[in-house]
């Protein structure tokens, strides 16, 4: 059957089939959004994904065979190629897995969701991952991130990159960072600073570029380090 325009592809993974089942009918309930392959392992993943186009991967963290995070580290480095872009990834995780989504984030996870979060956070999750435009804001990413960097060692070993692309910015493009931090659209912050989304999204660009951050959750994680916002402001 053709696909309908617009449709959101996404894969689950999970080695527990109830949790796929649910979530599969969770997502499978909206007009924009797609469940086209599953996988109980990350080696299953990898090869469902090199087999069917997929936008979206939501990937848990602890399962046999290959883990989430070192599957999800061979799916966003793989060489790119223009006909597939590459799947982004949201890892499933819980509280008491924290110690692993930093490394996930450097891996390549595109944001996080916990498991036990409400149907429409989820639906939600997917969609401001694939348009890109905003980090998972209000809810489950900002109380990790607030969470993981509050543990985060005082030296750490990226800490020398970090700071020198954080010094690199101007200071536009810090305001533009803090906002994007705080969990702020594209739209959001144009309106804060009072100019136009295509120039934010030129300052995100440049950004990106600066700090060598994959995406803006990979950017979120810098500003944190860097000390440019700090946990429960």
């Amino acid at each position: 059957m053709e696909q309908p325009t617009g449709v959101v592809r996404v894969a689950l993974v999970d080695d527990q089939q109830l949790v796929r089942a649910g979530f599969r009918m969770v997502i499978d309930s909206q007009p924009d959004l797609e469940v086209v392959a599953e996988a109980g392992d990350g080696a299953q993943a990898l090869r469902a994904v090199a087999a069917t186009d997929v936008d979206i991967v939501l990937m848990d963290v602890r399962m046999p065979n290959l883990d989430g995070l070192a599957a999800t580290a061979r799916l966003t480095g793989a060489p790119a190629d223009p006909a597939r872009p590459t799947p982004r990834v949201i890892i499933l995780t819980t509280f008491d897995l924290d110690e692993y989504v930093l490394e996930a984030i450097r891996a390549g996870a595109s944001g996080f969701l916990l498991k036990d979060a409400p149907p429409e956070e989820m639906l939600a999750a997917i969609r401001t991952v694939h348009r890109g435009d905003a980090v998972i804001a209000p809810s489950s990413t900002r109380r990790l991130l607030e969470h993981l960097v509050t543990a985060l060692p005082a030296e750490d070993a990226t800490a020398g990159v970090v700071h020198e692309g954080v010094a690199s910015l101007t200071e536009r493009e810090r305001e533009v960072l803090v906002l994007m931090a705080r969990g702020r659209s594209n739209q959001e912050i144009g309106a804060d600073l009072f100019v136009a989304e295509a120039t934010v999204k030129t300052h995100v660009g440049r950004i990106l570029a600066k700090l060598a951050a994959r995406d803006r959750v990979q950017a979120v994680v810098t500003a944190y380090e860097a000390g440019l916002v700090r946990p429960g402001e």
